[in-house]
């Protein structure tokens, strides 16, 4: 409880480009009611955090990880031969403890399937981190998931390569992980599999080059990216990264949780190079150790030398990479009544605005933006 408290007060980034919305070759103007504020840094990273004083009622959604945790949401392997089909509930009303009885050791790479048996509306955010299965998988795009809902088919892709044995019936969420930015981007974007799978080659390199050597071999010997998350050296790498930052931001939580920080613009080696914004602090809360941790494996990455010397990203830097969208093209994809999600692609980088459309809400619930 006490490092999840210090993480909310990690919080410390925040951006809500929420209630911009934009046309295809418009510019978005910048809205007066986000603001960055000075950053904090920790060696090559530095964190802009971004409050808003707007904010939008999300405490009836739940996370993959409060979902999964709680046994109100299950993800299994898709693919097996009952297909996508709701189990019957036992004539005691309880739901079996699988989702699929039958073969769900067949899968598919590139999709689960998930089930929501609360009374809640899930949120999935791109880059989370599942593990078990035949392989470990991120999600590869934000979604809203409605409460009560049948089986869905869930796009994912793989960040364990060369395995494909069944090490369990269901999914969990990897505590305090979510993909990198580089990842991520490879996911949302660019939806290529070779390309995440190159990606998690690179920051696995990189994870064990700066690992001490008893254990950067045990690190090379695995494909797996979250078991490279999972061990006490990159652990203990992140958290030289993330902790100091977290720190300096613990005296300024009550300053940040008055004036509704919301998310966060990110710099690695002095270079903007991603955002994540949300509809509401206590949103941001939920999702800050991951997201915090996260920036500093980034961090940790080859394609971000400290050789190449920039000038140090200002905050009129920071607000100019928040607000500036100005779209080439846009990709939405909807789910009437549930969801939005909205692809604005220029011409240097994709931003991703997931709404929500369920009763009373009509909001942008989280803003991803990243350099291409």
């Amino acid at each position: 409880m006490k490092g999840r408290m210090r993480a909310a007060g990690i919080l410390l980034s925040v951006l809500s480009l929420g209630a911009y919305w934009l046309s295809a070759g418009q510019m978005k103007q910048p809205a007066s009611h986000y603001k960055v504020l000075p950053p904090a840094s920790q060696g090559n990273l530095t964190v802009f955090p971004v409050v808003s004083d707007i904010s939008s009622d999300t405490g009836n959604l739940m996370t993959l990880e409060e979902g999964i945790r709680s046994g109100q949401v299950t993800v299994t392997e898709a693919g097996g031969t009952t297909g996508l089909v709701r189990p019957r509930p036992s004539p005691d009303g309880l739901w079996p403890e699988r989702l699929f009885p039958s073969p769900w050791i067949q899968g598919r790479v590139n999709e689960l399937a998930l089930i929501n048996k609360s009374d809640r509306p899930l949120i999935l955010l791109a880059g989370e981190i599942v593990t078990g299965g035949k392989q470990d998988r991120v999600v590869g795009k934000d979604r809203i998931i409605p409460a009560h809902s049948d089986p869905v088919a869930l796009g994912v892709f793989c960040v364990e390569p060369h395995r494909w044995t069944a090490m369990s019936a269901e999914f969990r969420p990897l505590q305090f992980s979510m993909a990198q930015p580089s990842v991520r981007s490879r996911a949302m974007a660019d939806q290529n599999q070779q390309e995440v799978w190159d990606e998690v080659a690179k920051s696995r390199s990189a994870f064990a080059a700066a690992a001490p050597a008893s254990e950067a071999q045990t690190m090379q010997s695995t494909s797996s990216y979250a078991g490279a998350f999972g061990s006490n050296a990159l652990k203990r790498q992140i958290d030289s990264i993330a902790g100091p930052i977290e720190q300096s931001y613990e005296k300024l939580l009550g300053q940040l949780r008055a004036q509704h920080a919301v998310g966060a613009v990110v710099a690695v080696n002095n270079e903007i190079t991603w955002a994540d914004v949300f509809a509401s602090s206590s949103l941001l809360e939920r999702y800050w150790p991951k997201l915090i941790r996260s920036y500093a494996a980034e961090a940790i990455t080859p394609h971000y030398s400290p050789a190449i010397t920039r000038i140090p990203p200002t905050r009129d830097n920071a607000q100019d990479f928040l607000d500036i969208l100005h779209a080439r093209r846009e990709n939405i994809e909807t789910e009437p009544g549930v969801y939005r999600n909205t692809e604005i692609v220029g011409s240097d980088f994709d931003a991703f605005i997931l709404t929500v459309l369920l009763p009373n809400t009509g909001f942008n619930v989280h803003i991803a933006k990243m350099k291409r």
